[in-house]
């Protein structure tokens, strides 16, 4: 498969002022971003790297962190996880706090907000240090030991974070957080600050597409069943109440993040990441959107 060839379509298909989304403005140093960049990213198992644009640029990657924390969760808890997360699609905003009440604290899945907070909750209480063992995490499985937390997203997250807070607060009267408030609430918007570029994405994911191993070193991080049930909750969950949209023009498991990102796994062919920050009504990159619908279109592969 020439996957460059592909790449060099899309870019020559695609513009910013083709799209009529905007970028997030509810963190305000989001809105700071410049809404013209665009690049793109393929890992593939055989280890070779295809690429175009800003590919190289870091990016807040906002909720495509959740993804790391439940697999860190997952570790420490196996199946017990599932006691205080559900596996079904929410339906709802990814925000959405009337849902918790008719569902007694337990949220709808890891991927809204409620739920990254219970597995937050989970990370504050069973490791020593939290933020830093996170990104122990990811530096080990994309091989860069430098990937950090951006401090100004994270304040600027902070600042605004009313809605979060009270979710935490909320479940807390319901029973399902054991921790205190701050220490939750600090570490996860530090985890959705997190700053990578499109490349250290699709090497950090591609332990998705590689039933749990990392690819250059054979190491297995997560077992197959694991990744098998994250797998099939980026197909359902990945992209807040779009995910069926994403499923019928995509065919791929992924999960975007309203810093603009997208990462796409296809397994045992190849990992993607995409970053446009123009967002679509549902908070999903529409240029990221529209690029991997034409990547699997034009390879004629998907996982359907």
């Amino acid at each position: 498969m020439d996957y460059q060839k592909i790449l060099n379509t899309i870019e020559s298909e695609m513009n910013y002022r083709d799209v009529e989304g905007k970028v997030a403005s509810y963190i305000p140093e989001l809105a700071k971003v410049d809404p013209r960049k665009f690049g793109m990213h393929i890992y593939c198992g055989d280890k070779q790297h295809f690429c175009f644009g800003d590919s190289d640029e870091n990016f807040s990657i906002q909720s495509i962190a959740k993804v790391f924390s439940l697999s860190m969760a997952m570790i420490l808890m196996g199946e017990d996880l599932w006691k205080r997360v559900d596996v079904e699609p929410s339906g709802d905003p990814f925000n959405s706090l009337t849902q918790l009440e008719y569902e007694q604290g337990v949220p709808r899945n890891p991927f809204i907000n409620a739920g990254a907070l219970v597995i937050s909750d989970i990370l504050v209480a069973q490791l020593e240090d939290p933020k830093q063992e996170l990104l122990d995490f990811v530096r080990k499985i994309t091989g860069n030991p430098e990937i950090d937390f951006d401090k100004k997203i994270a304040a600027s997250e902070k600042s605004t974070g009313y809605r979060n807070i009270a979710l935490v607060n909320y479940m807390k009267a319901l029973g399902n957080i054991k921790c205190e408030v701050e220490p939750i609430v600090d570490f996860y918007f530090n985890l959705c600050s997190l700053s990578m570029s499109c490349k250290e994405l699709a090497q950090a994911f591609m332990i998705y597409a590689n039933k749990g191993k990392i690819l250059d070193t054979g190491e297995e991080i997560l077992t197959p069943t694991s990744v098998k049930r994250i797998n099939a909750l980026m197909q359902t969950c990945g992209f807040y109440d779009e995910a069926g949209e994403f499923s019928f023009e995509v065919g791929l498991p992924g999960k975007s993040g309203v810093g603009g990102g997208i990462v796409a796994i296809h397994p045992d062919q190849y990992s993607v990441a995409v970053w446009s920050p123009i967002l679509n009504h549902k908070g999903n990159s529409e240029l990221g959107m529209k690029a991997l619908e034409r990547l699997t279109t034009l390879s004629g592969l998907s996982v359907f």
